[in-house]
């Protein structure tokens, strides 16, 4: 029998509707959700894969426990008294801090991953957290939680309404967006285009993005925060700032001019490589238009100066009145955010409240730079004991962290180590349980995270398309059932997590004088909540004391968990809207436009204006139908234009003796790959471009299909010495390496 079913993709941050095909417990295609009110039907070419990610034949569909150095398939009972067996006494002897938690960016996309690694944390006690953050997005927290005191706190552009866009970094044609949720983001550009408005790429390749530009400014990697501390001098000078309704909100503006005098565009030209003229008409444009939004991503993050660069984007955001205003850069409102609190000062945002054991790095967010998780496993100080167990859920860091070669070694000295995921990959290989998700079409989805990035507000959540297959533990049971495992109370009743959570959360609330539930009794208010297990109660919960939920009763028209799932496409919200001062937590109640730690590393700043790196310098690049390493298993996911060569520009190619096909060795500080070479003008001159997540070759995995192709793993050339001192961020653009001809 066939039948279809409703279900939002899991594959990206652009959160897409589909509509899926099934017949028995199989998905056979997946199509756009026409009826989505957030997607409108549009999708891509990982959403209409769908079906194959979810039967791929390398899915692992029972735990696998290791017994006398092999793994081995073991029962659900088996793999969780060894998860107890292998963490528990090693935290009783050693303490807490001897076990790590590393966490990959699938989490995002998952329920379990949004609701339990929190919980994980908190049971295990330690402070060794390590996520895909710190190889993206943390400067964009670090520099959010500086200007606004949250570091959650992070304005999108507001694509439909705005009148010029400058991009910084960002490729959405092939990313789909990140950091700002956007189903179609090729269409909404677009129609920016279509209706008038400018699109302004900065970006060192010609990337698809770049193409569709009115303006294409090809700078050098690495140097976008000089730029743009250039574009902020022209406005200052040029008498340009006009922060309009944001006036009584900011803080710092007079400190902030004083503080950026010497990057004027003249300054930063020579090492950027964009002339002063550029770098004056990108301002002059800016602040010309009506309204206007600066969105910078990935590119702009991970290089030396990625907070700076990520701070200097809301600034522009600030000087030119566009943070906070329809057609600017807005906060959005996600149905689980928590209930607003009333506008005031609040306890702001702190970094280095702890550092990592050997470097001393300082925690950014609660986490540590996943660069510095191998020297915290291999490397013995006086300081403490080192990592001798880790918790890995759905990350495959030697792939995607610096120097894997470093960190496999590292990861095969571990006492112990588990891991949750579907396959055996290059870090699950060497784990001694592997705890397998069921494929996505036996899990419920939705987007707590990704909602808060979304430039609408609504709000979906699509149940488990397929009944969960026997033998299958369903993912939030999988991480709840960890989390007792790890705290010496396996065999404990699951939803008991999931009850205290929900008991706590209501007991915070009824004492909160600004929440709907104020007062009231939590028992009652817990016997309110409906659900079908634990995750979906909390999920009712959440809906129930958010910004638009009924309060328990106290608004009847407002959401709850019953109303949501009448609404299979969605619910939607409405556009984004001005919220300042309300989402502001600063000590000051304000924009705090100069923060003590930025106005610290604008110093280093200074001294990148007389760089001029001799040599290649490195970027990585996304393609449409690729997300990082896990997605290289499914055959209609690689091949074509898709595949792991190095890009190099005529120029350099015909200097290097390095024709189309030829074999290159590349080399930079932490080892050297071999890649066929495709020269291209996508690139600029002097730059080379390798993709990001490939490098299957290692042995004891189980990926059928990417191992017919592996690719070189491009995180090989670096040793991970280098990160943003502010957020950790590793460096993985704009590094100098070296080429040779093979042949």
């Amino acid at each position: 029998m066939t039948r279809t079913a409703p279900r939002i993709c899991p594959l990206c941050e652009a959160t897409c509707g589909l509509t899926l095909t099934i017949e028995g417990p199989r998905v056979t295609a997946a199509r756009g959700d026409r009826d989505d009110v957030f997607s409108r039907g549009f999708v891509c070419p990982k959403g209409a894969s769908f079906g194959a990610l979810d039967s791929s034949p390398d899915r692992l569909r029972t735990p696998l426990v290791r017994r006398d150095g092999r793994l081995r398939e073991a029962s659900w009972e088996e793999a969780f008294a060894a998860v107890a067996d292998g963490i528990r006494p090693l935290t009783e002897r050693y303490g807490p801090q001897t076990v790590g938690v590393v966490l990959g960016n699938p989490n995002v996309h998952t329920v379990a991953g949004n609701l339990y690694p929190p919980l994980l944390i908190g049971a295990l006690g330690t402070r060794n957290v390590f996520t895909a953050s710190t190889l993206d997005q943390m400067p964009k927290h670090v520099s959010s939680g500086l200007l606004f005191g949250d570091a959650n706190a992070i304005p999108v552009p507001d694509l439909d309404r705005t009148d010029h866009l400058l991009v910084i970094g960002a490729n959405p044609l092939e990313s789909n967006g990140s950091l700002c949720t956007a189903p179609d983001f090729p269409g909404r550009l677009k129609a920016l285009r279509a209706r008038g408005g400018t699109l302004t790429v900065v970006d060192p390749r010609r990337t698809r993005t770049a193409r569709l530009a009115d303006r294409h400014v090809a700078i050098r990697p690495g140097t976008d925060a000089l730029l743009l501390a250039a574009v902020a001098h022209v406005l200052f000078a040029e008498g340009l700032t006009d922060l309009g309704d944001l006036t009584p909100h900011v803080e710092g503006v007079g400190e902030l001019r004083a503080a950026l005098a010497e990057f004027t565009p003249e300054a930063v030209a020579p090492a950027c490589d964009v002339d002063a003229g550029t770098t004056r008409a990108l301002a002059r444009e800016l602040a010309a238009a009506p309204t206007a939004a600066v969105y910078a991503r990935i590119g702009s993050c991970t290089v030396a100066h990625g907070t700076l660069a990520s701070w200097l984007v809301d600034v522009l955001n600030v000087l030119t009145g566009n943070l906070d205003r329809p057609g600017g850069a807005l906060f959005p409102q996600a149905a689980t955010d928590r209930t607003p609190r009333p506008a005031g000062p609040g306890r702001g945002f702190e970094l280095g409240r702890w550092r990592s054991r050997v470097s001393g790095h300082p925690e950014a967010k609660g986490e540590l730079p996943l660069a510095a998780l191998a020297e915290e496993i291999d490397t013995a100080t006086a300081e403490g004991e080192p990592i001798r167990a880790l918790v890995a859920v759905a990350a495959n860091p030697v792939l995607s962290a610096p120097d894997g070669d470093r960190l496999d070694k590292a990861l095969d000295s571990l006492d112990f180590m588990v891991a949750v995921g579907p396959y055996l990959d290059e870090t699950a290989r060497h784990a001694h349980v592997v705890l397998p998700p069921p494929p996505p079409a036996q899990s419920p989805h939705h987007d707590f995270a990704l909602n808060t990035l979304a430039i609408r507000n609504q709000v979906r959540h699509t149940r488990a398309a397929v009944p969960l297959e026997a033998g299958r533990m369903a993912e939030t049971e999988i991480m709840a059932r960890l989390v007792l495992a790890v705290t010496g109370r396996d065999g404990t009743d699951p939803a008991a997590v999931d009850a205290l959570v929900v008991e706590q959360t209501l007991g915070r609330a009824v004492r909160e004088p600004h929440s709907p539930v104020h007062g009231r009794d939590p028992r009652e208010l817990a016997a309110l909540l409906t659900g079908a297990d634990g995750p979906e109660r909390r999920l009712d919960l959440m809906l129930r004391l958010g910004p638009y939920g009924d309060g328990f009763g106290a608004r009847p028209d407002g959401l709850n968990l019953d109303r949501l799932l009448a609404h299979p496409h969605g619910i939607d919200l409405g556009p984004l809207r001005p919220r300042l001062p309300q989402p502001l937590r600063t000590r000051s109640g304000k924009v705090e436009l100069l923060p003590e730690p930025i106005a610290a590393d604008l110093p280093r700043l200074r001294r990148a204006l007389a760089d001029r790196p001799a040599g290649l310098l490195l970027v990585g690049r996304r393609h449409l139908r690729s997300n990082n390493s896990w997605m290289h298993n499914i055959p209609a996911l690689t091949g074509g234009s898709n595949r792991c060569t190095l890009h190099i520009h005529p120029v350099d190619a015909a200097r290097l003796g390095v024709g189309d096909g030829t074999a290159v060795r590349v080399k930079g500080a932490g080892g050297e790959v071999t890649a066929a070479a495709e020269v291209t003008d996508g690139v600029r001159p002097g730059v080379v471009s390798l993709p990001h997540g490939w490098g299957h070759d290692r042995p004891g995995t189980r990926l059928g299909h990417a191992a017919t192709d592996p690719g070189v793993n491009v995180n090989q050339l670096l040793d991970g010495s280098l990160l943003d001192p502010l957020s950790g961020n590793a460096v993985l653009n704009g590094v100098p390496v070296e080429l040779t001809p093979t042949s």
